[in-house]
């Protein structure tokens, strides 16, 4: 898309297009969370606290979004009320679904997926979200494989997440991931974090311990011209971990239940963090607030460090 028919659809908040014009830190939020991951005004209430924990480390928040049509890298405090008390109302919007939105002038809250393709529309290189999608248990059958695995296989964006959802096949995620060549990297740790929980049982390729070498490596993958993205898994701090045994079971639990009442595709992961949330008392729905908040905190030091080390070279 030339970049004068792309202004059509691209709005950059001020406040996000004079950082990056300055090279100052500015990190990537999907909206999903918001429309589909939390009752109102908790969901409101967790976005602005996200992006407030941006600020405070010194980076700029963008929380991205398609509203009317338009493709917004970096939402005011009034669109984000706006996502939040539509509610699922908002299409969850993923790469397929972008070219309609568009074009009907819809509301879109935005996916892995779809965050990472706008955040590298205007400029941005962090994105800091819960937990990425994956390959679904038994996707050798339904092939149920999340479109957030080929963005990251082709959009040069750096993910920081609590790992992959533990409601997936890890094992069969990290080797799709392998397959496209995408790095998984553990910070301060060797192990896979598992969203809700720090254990998952799987190794990542590399443990990374400083925000500077996930800059570094960032800045090697683009000097390579490598197409894709990089995934950076950070643990649920410890005192927010749940119990692995308690989390498996509740997952076990949602899984039969969604099985039994036929919902599969995009429907599935929401219902099953829903489930999930009834079934540990809400539990999850804390850790999932924390892990998030864990995220933002790395996903702006790395974005300090990488206008750092630009600056300095």
């Amino acid at each position: 898309m030339e970049s004068t028919e792309l202004k059509q659809y691209l709005e950059i908040a001020p406040e996000v297009e004079e950082a990056l014009r300055s090279n100052r830190p500015v990190v990537a939020l999907e909206s999903t969370i918001i429309s589909h991951g939390m009752p109102y005004p908790q969901n409101v209430e967790t976005a602005m606290k996200v992006e407030e924990t941006i600020r405070n480390c010194g980076a700029t928040p963008a929380t991205i979004a398609v509203i009317k049509g338009k493709m917004k890298a970096g939402c005011s405090a009034d669109e984000i009320e706006y996502l939040g008390k539509k509610g699922v109302e908002v299409t969850k919007c993923s790469r397929r679904d972008m070219p309609v939105i568009l074009a009907r002038g819809m509301d879109g809250a935005t996916t892995v997926t779809t965050t990472m393709l706008i955040a590298h529309l205007a400029g941005i290189r962090v994105f800091a979200t819960g937990g990425i999608g994956g390959v679904h248990r038994g996707a050798e059958k339904t092939m149920d494989i999340s479109a957030d695995l080929e963005e990251l296989a082709s959009t040069p964006v750096m993910v920081v997440c609590a790992g992959a959802k533990s409601i997936l096949d890890l094992g069969l995620t990290l080797e799709y991931l392998e397959t496209k060549g995408v790095p998984v990297l553990g910070y301060g740790t060797k192990e896979l974090p598992a969203f809700y929980t720090r254990k998952s049982g799987f190794e990542v390729d590399y443990r990374v311990d400083t925000p500077e070498e996930l800059a570094k490596i960032y800045l090697m993958q683009r000097r390579l011209q490598m197409p894709n993205g990089i995934l950076v898994t950070n643990p649920i701090p410890e005192e927010y971990s749940m119990d692995k045994t308690v989390i498996d079971k509740a997952i076990e639990e949602a899984l039969a239940e969604a099985k039994n009442r036929g919902i599969h595709g995009k429907e599935t992961t929401p219902f099953l963090l829903a489930k999930i949330k009834d079934i540990t008392g809400g539990d999850s729905l804390d850790s999932n607030i924390q892990l998030v908040l864990n995220n933002a905190r790395l996903a702006s030091e790395t974005a300090k460090e990488l206008c750092r080390l630009e600056q300095g070279s």
